[in-house]
């Protein structure tokens, strides 16, 4: 796990018409943190903004990580996470948050959306093997190296500039500033997120042992949110 000095602004004093919503995220929160507590039994992120943390459109349960391509942690976590997708058939939704001391992280990053421009499978999987050759990736010319040869594996020419205008490297940055608005203290940070109002709305996985118990929880108490089919005669 990787931890950073978050940055701390000015606290200002709410309006009135603020305090309904922040009432509400307080409720939020404190659901989530008590189902945490009975299943891992450890601190949780302080989360200061939940907005984001909900399943894409159509999904009942999903899985929503903050990481790092530089960090070993995360590299620990990733077979993990994606055989859990996998197993259960939900969403993984992966965000970038290189930390400022890696010197390869960012650009690792930008160089997976990128390949994402040509399908978001090919993303994911550079993603993943990155994390499985990460020893082996000292500095920049190693991460260049290992990126020529995952794209010619690929039958995918690279670039001779992978993002000329800064698009990809902004959309690394707004996945950052995300995480700075949520709370991000460390990568990887994971939670397994609901849409429902009956069940917990997001849960830390703290202890990773535990992801399969919690997304089973997660299921079970959106089964009722499920859309049933009616035979038509």
């Amino acid at each position: 796990m990787h931890r950073f000095l978050p940055l701390r602004f000015p606290a200002t004093r709410p309006s009135a018409r603020l305090l309904p919503g922040l009432l509400a995220a307080a409720l939020l929160l404190a659901g989530a943190g008590a189902v945490l507590a009975q299943l891992a039994g450890a601190p949780t992120t302080p989360v200061h903004d939940p907005a984001a943390l909900r399943p894409p459109a159509g999904a009942r349960v999903a899985i929503i990580e903050f990481e790092d391509m530089e960090c070993p942690d995360c590299a620990n976590a990733n077979p993990l996470l994606r055989e859990a997708a996998a197993k259960y058939d939900i969403p993984w939704a992966r965000h970038d948050f290189p930390l400022p001391m890696h010197t390869w992280s960012m650009q690792a990053a930008i160089n997976a959306r990128w390949f994402d421009t040509k399908s978001k499978r090919l993303g994911d999987d550079y993603r993943d093997a990155v994390f499985a050759s990460q020893p082996s990736i000292v500095d920049l010319n190693g991460l260049q190296q290992f990126t020529q040869q995952f794209a010619q594996s690929h039958g995918v020419a690279l670039p001779f500039a992978i993002d000329p205008q800064g698009k990809l490297s902004a959309e690394v940055k707004a996945d950052y500033a995300l995480g700075q608005r949520i709370g991000i203290e460390h990568t990887p940070t994971i939670w397994v997120v609901t849409n429902s109002s009956k069940a917990a709305p997001f849960v830390e996985v703290v202890d990773r042992t535990k992801l399969f118990q919690l997304i089973d929880q997660a299921l079970a108490e959106t089964r009722s949110d499920a859309p049933t089919r009616t035979a038509h005669k």
